[in-house]
């Protein structure tokens, strides 16, 4: 369908393959709209209401009309559809001539509980829309949890109230309305017969490898960057004592090798950047701004790495980034600055029981700007210093953390947004971004 040009003259009919509801309305604006955009949503909607009365398949219409309607121009009606397509909520079929006819089938959102156990949409969403309203959604959707422990279940069942009397009917049914949803068409990253070859035999059962299966392998190969060779040991512990695959395991097992066990293959997480929307405006050429520049523009991984002066971070380190990025959902710009500090006052190590405490302090806080971090860690450190400061008699300490004020971060204790950066200052940072490339 890439080798053609869609022109406004061209029709189409709607098809509805499901049930759509109001609910389902809500979670496409809620859930689906952060990914595909509001035009993807809006043409979504336009087709829906092109639907008749019975809501199961519209009058003939020409591209022109949706670009009337929508008042966009047909390359981007073009790349909405393809969005809607891509995610599930459509199928494009057509057909050609002198005027081109196109059939579009409507298909029904996720459930929202499908939607935040997917192992593609949920990271794509929570990446999209940050910490805190990727949470606010979450609650959104949760459902309260009662203690029905000291109550007595006096739900009556169908038998209690009806009485069946069997009778012979020809009745027939035609096909029912029902609610429909489309899987996600992914391109194959794993090669099934590969994998399936490489399985040693008798442990595993033929009907192991059903299409829903596939799905999901190959799901979870492309969220967590699993080649063949490892999907295979995964594939291999998460096998049952029938031989089937426990599909649970199966996540466990690959989100587990996502965040722990992979140095070769990391998670895609940690080579994020800051979300746009929580960056500084630019203008700003201070010190200051350069630094919070550094850190929203790198990746975790890459600014660690550059700690490494270039050479691979230990797996430990590596833990430990990923735990503050996918269990304590940490913006990556927050993460580069909780590094630099910490590796700066622990003679260039991670403390993690050291790391945990200022999370605690930081989520409490909600903290999410890489500016918000800087200016509490600093304030944390003037607070720690009049408190050492006060102790002077105890002179170990005092040169102890003397010493340690020497290898601070350079935004602690200076004027910096005051400070145009000075020729010599601009080669250093220039270096560091270097390393951090």
């Amino acid at each position: 369908m890439n080798n053609f040009t869609i022109l406004p003259a061209d029709s189409y009919i709607v098809v509805n393959k499901t049930i759509i509801t109001e609910i389902d309305k809500n979670i496409i604006n809620m859930l689906y709209q952060p990914i595909i955009g509001y035009t993807a949503v809006s043409l979504y909607l336009t087709l829906l209401n092109d639907l008749d009365k019975m809501l199961v398949m519209s009058g003939e219409y020409t591209h022109h009309h949706l670009m009337s309607i929508m008042q966009l121009n047909l390359d981007s009606i073009i790349k909405a559809r393809e969005k809607l397509e891509a995610i599930g909520l459509l199928k494009s079929y057509m057909k050609k001539g002198s005027i081109n006819h196109y059939v579009y089938l409507l298909y029904s959102p996720l459930p929202a509980h499908e939607f935040f156990n997917h192992p593609l949409l949920n990271i794509i969403l929570y990446n999209n829309l940050g910490k805190e309203e990727y949470e606010k959604l979450l609650n959104f959707y949760k459902i309260p949890r009662l203690n029905l422990k000291e109550y007595e279940d006096i739900t009556k069942n169908f038998t209690d109230i009806f009485k069946v009397i069997p009778k012979s009917s020809n009745i027939e049914l035609p096909d029912i309305a029902k609610q429909t949803t489309n899987k996600l068409s992914i391109i194959e990253t794993i090669d099934f017969n590969l994998l399936i070859a490489s399985l040693p035999q008798n442990t595993y059962n033929e009907r192991c490898f059903n299409k829903d299966t596939k799905d999901l392998i190959n799901m979870l190969a492309l969220t967590y960057n699993i080649d063949d060779f490892k999907m295979q040991s995964l594939v291999l512990e998460s096998l049952n004592e029938k031989g089937l695959i426990d599909k649970n395991n199966l996540r466990k097992n690959c989100r587990n090798y996502y965040q722990y066990e992979n140095e070769g293959n990391l998670p895609t997480i940690i080579h994020n950047i800051q979300p746009t929307y929580l960056k500084k405006p630019e203008g700003d050429h201070s010190k200051w701004a350069k630094m919070v520049y550094t850190f929203e523009n790198t990746s975790p991984y890459k600014f660690l790495k550059a700690q490494y002066k270039g050479g691979k971070p230990t797996a430990r380190d590596l833990k430990i980034v990923e735990e503050l990025m996918i269990e304590q959902h940490l913006n990556p710009g927050i993460v580069n600055v909780l590094l630099s500090y910490v590796l700066k006052v622990n003679n260039q190590r991670l403390n993690k029981s050291y790391i945990e405490t200022i999370v605690g302090q930081w989520k409490r806080l909600k903290v999410e700007t890489v500016e918000d971090a800087m200016h509490l860690t600093e304030k944390e450190h003037k607070k720690i210093k009049k408190m050492m400061e006060s102790k002077k008699e105890k002179k170990s300490i005092y040169y102890k953390q003397k010493n340690k004020e020497e290898s601070l971060p350079e935004w602690f204790d200076k004027e910096m947004e005051k400070e145009n950066i000075s020729k010599e200052e601009q080669e250093e940072l220039n270096n560091l971004l270097e390393n951090l490339t």
